[in-house]
């Protein structure tokens, strides 16, 4: 696939509000419940930056900063950080407002999904470039890919003397010659 796309392009916005069944013993909201709400909204995002069906492979990582007290309104932003041949990451931010004159809108959470792109049969099938224009998305893009470093090695599928972007974060005298 050819086509060039933007982050902008996949921006998901879901809004939610925490009701009673969504708590724990703590009167606060399952986490559980939050990354379900997060993976849907991550989907989404994956699903119109490809316009195909996708599934979740992994989430690598979920930082779980701030509890989100029952009846807050809770506002999920995802976009797709970095494409690369079938997978996306994307990158999901969670704001929280509580519902009083003074309730101000706070970054809660935040999570980082991979999503495949698959045919009818669950291959996975090629999916658009991204172009970051944003400093936040310059950055994101960037961050992206050394991750996936980092996950290639952990699984065994990339040796370290490959993982080129990681070696310039740790021995960037090297990587400048």
């Amino acid at each position: 696939m050819s086509t060039i796309k933007t982050p902008k392009e996949s921006l998901t916005v879901m809004t939610e509000i925490v009701m009673p069944n969504d708590t724990n013993q703590m009167n606060n909201l399952f986490g559980g419940q939050l990354l379900s709400w997060m993976d849907r909204c991550c989907a989404i995002a994956a699903h119109r930056h490809c316009k195909r069906q996708v599934v979740t492979s992994t989430i690598n990582n979920v930082s779980f900063k701030n509890p989100i007290p029952h009846g807050a309104i809770v506002t999920i932003e995802a976009k797709v950080s970095r494409a690369f041949t079938s997978s996306m990451e994307v990158i999901a931010d969670v704001f929280l407002e509580e519902q009083r004159p003074n309730g101000s809108r706070i970054k809660a959470n935040e999570g980082i999904f991979t999503f495949v792109a698959v045919d009818q049969l669950g291959n996975p099938i090629n999916i658009p470039e991204i172009q970051p224009e944003t400093e936040l998305e310059k950055e994101r893009f960037a961050a992206a890919l050394r991750r996936r470093q980092l996950a290639l090695i952990i699984a065994g599928k990339m040796e370290p003397a490959q993982a080129t972007e990681l070696k310039a974060l740790f021995y960037p005298e090297e990587s400048a010659q």
